[in-house]
């Protein structure tokens, strides 16, 4: 991990439009307050909070797909909401997310080769349909599921390999920076050690910075290497996991520690050897 940040917040607050009051204009209400973030180059933060405290839509600010109403996003030491034309599409080719729920986030008509071979398409990478099939198959590989789902849909898979398409389809233009928003939320818990684990180990070999939104406090405190503590919409801590973990100084933190027991965990339990000794592959069994 080299020195400085890849992505920056600085004093970023994001709005939503609030109910309208009569006919009048719906007045704006703040999602996001004031927040300032630093996410290391090749590092992997967490946000955690509970639901309604911003953390998807600080998540999507990241990426430029919720706008600023105050503030700005840095990536690369480039401010997201000045970047324009061909500038801005560079950008875009190096930032991805992951979405929570990988039913809606793949189009149901669309075969899987199609919706892999899709951002390819749309940033001109790779010549001809045969090259971007065999890249597409290329993906799969990467995350474990075998060359012939190319040709199905996504109501034929699993809600495990369906979000093993969502991070292929991540990672198929060689991002720099991934958001994953409850990625493993709504899978069995065999499923989500494996998609967590492929998530680990794409994120060193791809050398990917990560941002990674979870309820799940174990989940971030083996995975990350930073955690932001979001209420409200507003930082009320941040910090080394290990430190924030160990001695909470906010007492919000210290209660979302209590609400969810933190058993001892071995820091190597995200190990390959380990998990493939109890879990089989999510291609055979999903």
């Amino acid at each position: 991990m080299t020195a400085g940040p890849l992505v920056e917040a600085q004093a970023l607050t994001v709005a939503v439009p609030g109910q309208s009051r009569g006919f009048g204009r719906r007045i704006p209400r703040d999602i996001v307050r004031g927040v300032d973030l630093a996410v290391p180059r090749g590092g992997a933060v967490g946000l955690v909070g509970e639901s309604g405290s911003g953390k998807t839509t600080l998540g999507r600010a990241l990426v430029g797909l919720a706008p600023a109403a105050a503030g700005r996003v840095l990536f690369d030491g480039a401010d997201l909401a000045a970047a324009k034309g061909p500038a801005l599409r560079a950008l875009r080719a190096r930032m991805q997310m992951i979405f929570q729920d990988p039913q809606s986030a793949l189009n149901p008509r669309l075969t899987i080769g199609t919706t892999l071979v899709r951002p390819l398409e749309a940033f001109g990478r790779l010549e001809g349909r045969r090259a971007r099939r065999a890249r597409a198959a290329e993906l799969l590989d990467l995350v474990g599921l075998p060359g012939d789902a190319l040709d199905r849909y996504p109501h034929e898979l699993s809600g495990g390999q369906r979000q093993r398409i969502g991070i292929a389809r991540a990672v198929a233009l060689e991002p720099d920076f991934i958001v994953a928003d409850e990625i493993v939320s709504g899978l069995d818990v065999s499923t989500q050690a494996q998609i967590l684990l492929l998530l680990e180990d794409l994120r060193r070999r791809l050398g990917l910075t990560l941002v990674f939104i979870s309820h799940d406090l174990s989940v971030v405190r083996v995975l990350c290497d930073e955690v932001v503590v979001l209420l409200r919409g507003e930082v009320v801590e941040a910090g080394p996991c290990a430190a924030v973990f160990d001695a909470p100084r906010h007492a919000y933190t210290a209660a979302l520690l209590q609400a969810v027991p933190l058993p001892e965990i071995d820091p190597a339990w995200l190990d390959r050897p380990a998990l493939a000794a109890h879990i089989p592959p999510l291609a055979a069994s999903g």
